[in-house]
């Protein structure tokens, strides 16, 4: 036995399972007419070369007694349906069809119950475009079903007919807790529901104030309020009358909130320390993915989210209620006058579990390297290949299925740079057809390439690098960006007031529009801004064990003051906003002390992605200890919305240039159309030293301030700013 796989136009690499007694190039026979000039022999791996092949055919590759299938890239892009893939019904008709081009064979298993170990079994038929199909009578609403495929012999693919696997379009799925997480799909109807007249939210991207924020996070920890048996939850998320959850985020004001990944998704990792399907897990002590960025059906809302559910368990998913309860986060959230944006990863798909994609074509749904090993520049263990047609229709049928059975306003596109134009491009013209205003945020950079200008022809927004890097920097030690008096990267007086302005193409910048540009400081990934601050500003060093939580998290008067100035460039430049979870009150990614062999407890995080404990959970009683900034970030959003001059076009931006290299003013004129009067902005970024501005003409309201005291006051001609502050005026 053998397995072959195509190098090029003049190469085939054959590697057999047990090494063998030296072969000939007679020993080898490829298509008629298709010679082979000579062979070379490393242990069990012989490299055959041949004369030019044509790659717009199928080959076979013989050789004692064994042939092999090989089918050229060229040959697997013609195989693409428009037909409507996973399970479908009509009045009488129950369709089920899947998409395999190289598989020989199909089983569609039947389980009239969950947990059954005797389905009725249905061999699929195949058509010319690799489509695999089976008919059944009537409706099977509360029934499960699942396949196996069986592959060809001689290819490197993940064919194996002992696995069973659920539906790649399964709009709900029942799964066990294991690294494996072996799926069943359940039949279900996810139109029955009351929306109670929801149709969405609109908010123009220039207007855009997201709040990032993973569903779980928001209220796992029990100073949120929530009922214990909802703690962490979809129901848990909306409950009424707590100190977190939604009742948190829509106290801020923000008019957009954006989920961590809501796909089902590969909960668990092989465990840790011990070799587990050849590989050896030396990295996360947790064997846990909390992030959600590993999916594993696209097209189902995450089962361990819903009531009832437990990872602890055996399944989570059996009845398909996680289907309802996301329906109602995104109708409540709605009614609250927020808009709803989805992560979503089309860039790799889950690693360790039995992934669909893998067991119904590793060749035709994944970017592999010459020997056909996965690449992985994801850094997720493997690349899918968007490009290939029936991927690109995935892609778009769960984009297309989540706006119109969810609701869903837009989505965050997890390292977009990996997805290819093509499909960035139908991205964008399909789903606008259902919604010309669709949000679409790229995660502009992956796999090596840097896009955000790219994505903004696109029509697309990106998040903005360029403006966290400017204003705090890129890392708090040796990396410190503006708030700290200090510029890192190249980046000076004139870059910032770029990035202010929108960072637009035509000022030196990336974006065709200012909405274009999501700004930020802070997301899931990486440092929390406030451990960032701690850190950058000599508080606290990395490696530092954090023995009394509650003296760590209370910020002193400069750490205050660096979180505001921040906080107030962010909301004071045209483009997007977005904050993620815990930033308003400098929560701090301190790792949690759990049963988990993780040497680093104690110190702060920089990577949280594995860690379903305090270390993630936002805790409000930090939310009460700096309830200071919590406000100030609350002002900073009222004043932001109730003044069009960020988003008006037609309002002017002119900088106030100042001697100090960290200080700077910018004055918003109102548009002709607004009612509302002019903005200016100052900002001291020296940690050392006070400047002073002199002020347009007039008497001028003090609107937001560091010391940010309730009382109505004017200033005029002048005024002085203390070391690492700002101010609004109007």
């Amino acid at each position: 036995m053998f397995t072959a796989t195509l190098f090029g136009e003049k190469r085939i690499c054959v590697e057999f399972e047990n090494h063998t007694d030296h072969l000939h190039v007679q020993d080898f026979k490829l298509n008629p007419g298709v010679r082979i000039k000579q062979i070379r022999q490393k242990g069990n791996i012989y490299v055959v070369h041949t004369d030019p092949l044509s790659l717009n055919q199928t080959l076979h590759l013989t050789c004692k007694d064994h042939t092999a299938e090989i089918i050229p890239d060229t040959v697997l892009d013609r195989y693409r349906s428009n037909k409507e893939m996973g399970c479908s019904w009509n009045a009488e008709q129950t369709f089920f069809r899947l998409f395999s081009p190289r598989a020989k064979q199909i089983t569609l298993f039947l389980y009239n119950e969950f947990g059954s170990d005797k389905p009725d079994a249905y061999d699929m038929l195949r058509d010319e475009d690799g489509v695999w199909e089976y008919v059944l009578p009537g409706h099977h609403f509360g029934k499960y079903y699942a396949y196996s495929a069986k592959g060809p012999e001689g290819v490197a693919e993940c064919f194996d007919e002992k696995v069973i696997i659920g539906d790649p379009y399964s709009r709900a799925v029942a799964r066990d807790n294991s690294y494996h997480h072996r799926s069943i799909s359940l039949i279900i109807d996810p139109a029955d529901y009351d929306w109670q007249g929801d149709t969405g939210i609109h908010i123009p991207p220039e207007e855009l104030i997201i709040y990032e924020c993973h569903i779980r996070d928001m209220t796992a920890d029990s100073s949120s309020g929530v009922s214990p048996d909802l703690a962490g939850t979809y129901r848990g998320l909306c409950q009424t009358g707590i100190r977190g959850g939604l009742e948190h985020i829509k106290s801020l004001g923000v008019n957009a909130v954006e989920f961590l990944p809501v796909h089902e998704f590969a909960n668990l990792e092989i465990p840790y320390g011990v070799k587990t399907d050849g590989v050896l897990n030396s990295w996360n002590p947790y064997s846990r993915n909390h992030w959600g960025y590993m999916t594993s059906y696209f097209f189902a809302p995450e089962s361990c989210y819903a009531t009832q559910q437990s990872l602890q368990s055996d399944f989570c998913g059996v009845d398909g209620r996680a289907i309802f309860e996301f329906k109602d986060v995104v109708r409540i959230v709605h009614q609250n006058g927020m808009a709803v944006i989805l992560d979503v990863v089309f860039n790799h798909i889950s690693h360790y579990d039995w992934n669909c994609y893998k067991h119904l074509g590793k060749s035709y749904y994944f970017r592999l390297d010459k020997k056909g090993k996965y690449l992985k520049t994801s850094g997720c263990g493997n690349d899918f290949k968007t490009e290939r047609p029936m991927a690109r229709k995935m892609i778009l049928d769960c984009l297309k299925y989540w706006m119109r059975e969810y609701h869903i306003d837009g989505f965050r596109f997890d390292l977009a740079a990996l997805i290819d134009h093509e499909t960035v491009e139908a991205i964008a013209f399909e789903l606008r057809e259902i919604n010309p205003n669709v949000i679409l945020i790229a995660e502009p950079w992956g796999g090596g390439k840097y896009q955000p200008a790219e994505f903004s022809q696109h029509g697309w927004a990106a998040w903005n690098d360029q403006f966290r890097n400017s204003v705090k920097g890129e890392n708090p030690q040796h990396g410190q960006g503006f708030i700290f008096g200090k510029w890192w990267g190249g980046n000076n007086k004139e870059t910032l007031k770029r990035y202010i302005g929108g960072t637009l193409i035509n000022e030196g910048g990336m974006f065709k529009q200012a909405g274009h540009s999501v700004n930020y400081l802070a997301c899931h990934d990486d440092y929390a801004l406030g451990d960032f601050i701690r850190i950058g500003s000599g508080k606290i060093e990395p490696e530092t064990i954090v023995t009394d939580m509650t003296s760590h998290v209370k910020l002193d008067a400069g750490e205050m003051r660096l979180n505001k100035l921040a906080a107030l460039v962010l909301f004071t430049s045209r483009g997007a906003c977005m904050v993620t979870a815990g930033q308003e009150y400098a929560h701090s990614k301190v790792i949690a002390r759990t049963t988990a062999p993780d040497y680093r407890i104690g110190r702060i995080d920089n990577n949280s992605y594995n860690k379903d404990n305090q270390t993630n959970w936002i805790n409000y009683d930090f939310v009460d200890l700096n309830r200071q900034l919590v406000e100030y970030y609350r002002k900073l959003i009222h004043m932001r919305k109730l003044n069009p001059v960020f988003s008006d076009s037609s309002a002017k931006l002119e900088f106030i240039d100042h001697p100090n290299p960290f200080a700077l003013g910018y004055h918003y004129k109102r548009g002709e159309e607004s009612n509302r009067p002019d903005l200016v902005v100052y900002i001291n970024g020296d940690n050392n030293h006070a400047v002073e501005f002199e002020l347009p003409a007039g008497k001028w309201k003090i609107v937001i301030s560091e010391t940010d005291k309730n009382i109505t006051r004017f200033v005029e001609s002048r005024i002085t700013l203390s070391p690492a502050t700002g101010i609004v005026l109007e």
